[in-house]
């Protein structure tokens, strides 16, 4: 551990595993102390087993395993009276904010006209009004720190078009227009809002029966090996996919004093798919 975080605190959603989990580890180890949050239950529209508490526990140890401290509290990012609650009270426990990674997201697939209202209201809510949540509710504690990072989860999705994806397609392309929004409000109190852009990574939303299919739609019962073939095509370096820690180390560097005049960047961290 290099310190590189010593004394901050951030806030992470959607935390109890996948990305979150990973990003609420990484900066522990830099010296962070995390307020953590995740729904911890399941939505009925993701067509794949969400996160659990037992998920949340396990970040909770795997944090404090680093010597730091963590707050842990469920909460829907869909309810911005509950989220507000769960940040207020950390910040009270552990006395700042510097970062937040606002992280929690799902997906579901089907072609446009087949989506049903809810499950096209369900990835919007969460993907992006939970961010937009997120985001308001961590800015008056940003402000009263002096400033601090503030960093979105977009996709490659919200930098092009996907089939089958129209509604996380539409969020994570409002998850970069937010993002740049809150950059120029934000930037009189030192406040810097970057967008992180992954392409496919390794977590339980993505490697699922349901994404196998979207990716071998050719097959009755496709496995993660079948759609690594198909996931590599995609990617101009030789990979299926990316790990979490990859992406945590880009939203190191982007909650980090490294990066202490970046703002209003959307970050690919993509393997080389937004060039191909």
């Amino acid at each position: 551990m290099s310190g590189r975080l010593a004394g901050k605190v951030a806030f992470i959603t959607g935390a109890a595993r996948g990305q979150g989990r990973s990003h609420a580890v990484t900066l522990a180890r830099e010296g962070a102390d995390i307020i953590a949050v995740d729904i911890a239950k399941q939505v009925d529209s993701v067509p794949y087993p969400m996160a659990t508490p037992e998920d949340l526990a396990q970040t909770v140890k795997e944090v404090e395993a680093t010597g730091q401290r963590i707050v842990a509290t469920v909460a829907d990012v869909r309810d911005y009276d509950a989220l507000k609650q769960a940040l207020d009270e950390g910040v009270a426990r552990l006395g700042r904010l510097d970062i937040v990674s606002a992280n929690a997201g799902i997906v579901s697939y089907d072609q446009a006209e087949d989506l049903a209202e809810q499950t096209w209201q369900d990835v919007i809510d969460v993907n992006l009004t939970g961010e937009w949540h997120a985001a308001k509710a961590a800015i008056p504690h940003l402000r009263a720190a002096g400033g601090g990072s503030m960093i979105l989860t977009s996709s490659d999705a919200g930098l092009k078009p996907l089939q089958n994806l129209a509604h996380y397609v539409a969020a994570k392309h409002g998850v970069i227009g937010l993002m740049r929004t809150l950059a120029l409000e934000l930037a009189p109190d030192f406040i810097r809002v970057n967008a992180l852009a992954p392409t496919t990574v390794d977590t339980p939303m993505v490697m699922n029966e349901a994404t196998y299919r979207l990716f071998r739609p050719d097959l009755d019962n496709p496995t993660a090996e079948d759609m690594a073939e198909a996931s590599r095509a995609t990617n101009v370096l030789p990979i299926a996919w990316v790990e979490p820690v990859d992406i945590s180390n880009a939203l190191l560097f982007l909650a980090s004093d490294e990066a202490r005049y970046i703002t209003g960047v959307a970050l690919p961290v993509d393997a080389g798919q937004a060039i191909k």
